[in-house]
């Protein structure tokens, strides 16, 4: 497939096909391309936990306890996905990085970092996984569970001090899904959005 047509297609899938396991090798070329991601002094402070079969109820025994009628409505499509994948950011990695020698830093005060690349990185490295999805012939969607069952899921799995969740996948064949109503808004133009050598400048 293309490139321009894996970015276009790319979108996130909310139900899919719960009869159609994911293919070992389709797996792993998901998880080795997002290992391509570009990362800061090359630290690659990222780490992923797949779920998969028996593992995939014990992460949604704890995120679907939420009694929220909406909510549990939201997620039975994305419940159906025969893969999880969970995206942690380890910001001591980078702290650590940056103060050896090829860095020069003496310190692993976050003040100097303009961004917490530790996230910013992890999460250009889940972009990767989704644009893989698509090009596999697959769909996904990226997600972050309830923020008051973080806690029980790190401890349920065993999760080092350290690594923070910044969100998960579900990856599976596409069912019929409803398109998200926030589509309504429209996807806002280059016209409206880039900026040409002055904030307020967009003409080209």
């Amino acid at each position: 497939m293309e490139f321009s047509e894996v970015v276009r297609r790319r979108r996130m899938v909310r139900n899919y096909d719960a009869d159609r396991p994911i293919p070992d090798e389709i797996r792993e070329r998901i998880l080795e391309n997002g290992l391509r991601g570009p990362s800061g002094g090359f630290t690659q402070g990222w780490a992923f936990l797949t779920l998969e079969g028996d593992d995939r109820e014990r992460y949604w025994k704890i995120a679907a306890a939420n009694p929220d009628e909406k909510y549990v409505e939201w997620i039975t499509g994305l419940r159906r996905a025969p893969l999880l994948i969970l995206a942690f950011a380890h910001k001591d990695a980078y702290l650590d990085r940056y103060t050896e020698s090829d860095k020069g830093w003496t310190d692993r005060d976050e003040a100097r970092w303009t961004a917490p690349y530790w996230i910013v990185d992890t999460a250009m490295a889940s972009l990767l996984m989704l644009q893989t999805v698509v090009d596999e012939g697959l769909g996904a969607c990226f997600f972050g569970p309830p923020a008051e069952t973080v806690p029980a899921l790190l401890a349920e799995f065993g999760v080092p001090s350290g690594f923070d969740l910044i969100g998960l996948m579900s990856v599976g064949y596409r069912a019929p899904d409803k398109r998200s109503p926030s589509l309504k808004r429209g996807r806002r133009t280059t016209a409206e959005v880039v900026h040409r050598g002055q904030w307020g400048n967009h003409a080209v």
